[in-house]
């Protein structure tokens, strides 16, 4: 076994557990569809003051409901459009299947939800409304985007020697 190449993508440290099967390519003009939608909900989250320090410390400290709503309802509807596409079996625009892969579980995403968790709370964003809170006129969100981006590539130069 020594020296030789792994080719089996389970045992591979590159490997995704969710890879992208993804069949034709997308045109300029089918990924403007996601930066609109992306548009979009940066200012649905502006409005909504998802966003805004505030509340999310509001929300780290119990002081207020209002985040837990927001997230509450993502998750219902999130479970309800799975579910939906499950049962009804709907497929992409492009007509592929949609395919929800098992996960297994590792104890080390509890310890990657823990150290999220404390950079959400610390910093005030997670890093979905980054890209909002930037365009809103945050601009000291910077620092944060700078240090996600560093984290996540640190997190695959070291992935092959981390325990999974």
């Amino acid at each position: 076994m020594a020296g030789e190449k792994i080719t089996d993508a389970r045992f591979r440290a590159d490997a995704c557990e969710a890879p992208n099967n993804q069949q034709q390519a997308e045109s300029f003009a089918g990924n403007l569809k996601y930066g609109l939608t992306g548009v979009f909900f940066g200012i649905v989250f502006v409005k909504a003051e998802i966003v805004s320090w505030f509340r999310i410390q509001e929300m780290f400290r119990l002081d207020s409901f209002h985040m837990y709503g927001v997230i509450g309802t993502a998750v219902a509807t999130a479970a309800i459009s799975v579910y939906l596409i499950k049962i009804f079996r709907i497929r992409t625009f492009s007509g592929e299947e949609v395919v929800f892969p098992r996960k297994t579980f590792h104890r080390g995403h509890v310890y990657g939800s823990l150290l999220f968790g404390l950079g959400w709370a610390l910093t005030g964003a997670c890093p979905g409304p980054l890209f909002a809170q930037i365009g809103a006129g945050f601009h000291a969100v910077l620092v944060t985007l700078l240090s996600a981006v560093a984290g996540t590539w640190l997190y695959g130069y070291f992935r092959g020697k981390l325990p999974h």
